[in-house]
């Protein structure tokens, strides 16, 4: 079962039950700025959102309390890229405010999106150096996890991947690969990697495991207890079938001996990445992989 946090003391339950999706006020703000979301085209300005003192006091909050989850947890590629990332610490950022500054670093700018994007438009706008990001701030009552998500993970995570060179080579990768296919096996395929390396990838460093993916470095909840989680070394044919919620703490994670190794990995997959290479590597199709769970929206 999906273990997410419902409540500020870390009791868990199911992710329909977080105050993100079951609040009523709460989802019609989310929801009122996911619709400008709609036929909006990769690449276009988003909109310029007006915040609240509450969504702006949200985002201090978490990013205060990142400040502190990161110390002796996160890699050193992380931490070295967090100096440079012009993310504002004490008010939500318009996409454009920290893109723009991504653009003249690696490339990169963020592009709209209302939520969970389809695997070939958010994976194949990687190529064209677009990340996919949305606008709506985590619910205030519990802001130290989301269970989908939001701006806090998309600027502040991303972003911060995002300023260094390397990580956005991964990101360019991962999306050349993605536009050389079609089928939803081949692009599952490559959400998967993705998702277990630069969402929720660890890295070992002198034995100790440390965050590296953007989904462990804007949760302050995670980040506080994923080496508790099963951590195994990086397999593919282990990690395309492992079972994985979208919503909820992550039980199994991959790690790499260091990033050299986590992009050796990322390029020897994706650099030759087809239609064909499911078969070439002997791995399942996508009806026998395992499921990825997500909470009813």
């Amino acid at each position: 079962m999906t273990q997410t946090p419902l409540t500020a003391t870390g009791q868990l339950g199911c992710a329909e039950e977080h105050p993100g999706f079951s609040d009523p006020l709460y989802r019609r703000r989310r929801d009122a700025i996911v619709a400008l979301a709609v036929g909006h085209a990769v690449g276009a300005p988003s909109p310029h959102i007006s915040y609240s003192g509450a969504e702006h006091a949200t985002w201090r909050s978490v990013h205060s309390s990142l400040t502190g989850a990161w110390q002796g947890r996160v890699c050193r590629a992380v931490e070295e890229a967090r100096g440079r990332a012009p993310i504002p610490d004490d008010h939500v950022p318009q996409h454009a405010e920290v893109g723009d500054r991504l653009y003249e670093l690696t490339g990169f700018r963020f592009t709209l999106a209302g939520g969970i994007v389809p695997n070939e438009r958010f994976l194949g706008a990687m190529a064209e150096g677009y990340f996919h990001a949305v606008q709506y701030v985590r619910h205030p009552r519990l802001p130290l996890y989301t269970p989908e998500p939001d701006v806090l993970h998309d600027v502040f995570g991303h972003g911060t991947h995002l300023v260094d060179p390397g990580f956005a080579d991964l990101y360019r990768a991962v999306g050349r690969a993605a536009a050389r296919v079609s089928s939803p096996d081949a692009l599952d395929l490559i959400s998967r990697v993705y998702w277990f390396s630069l969402e929720y990838g660890v890295v070992r460093e002198s034995g100790v495991p440390k965050a590296c993916g953007a989904a462990l470095l804007s949760s302050y909840g995670e980040l506080r207890r994923f080496q508790q989680a099963d951590i195994r070394p990086w397999d593919i044919s282990d990690l395309v079938t492992r079972p994985y919620p979208v919503a909820g703490y992550q039980p199994v994670l991959f790690s790499t001996d260091s990033t050299d190794h986590l992009a050796d990995a990322l390029h020897g997959f994706l650099d030759d990445f087809d239609e064909d290479t499911r078969d070439r590597l002997r791995l399942p199709p996508l009806a026998a992989r395992g499921f990825m769970g997500r909470p009813a929206d």
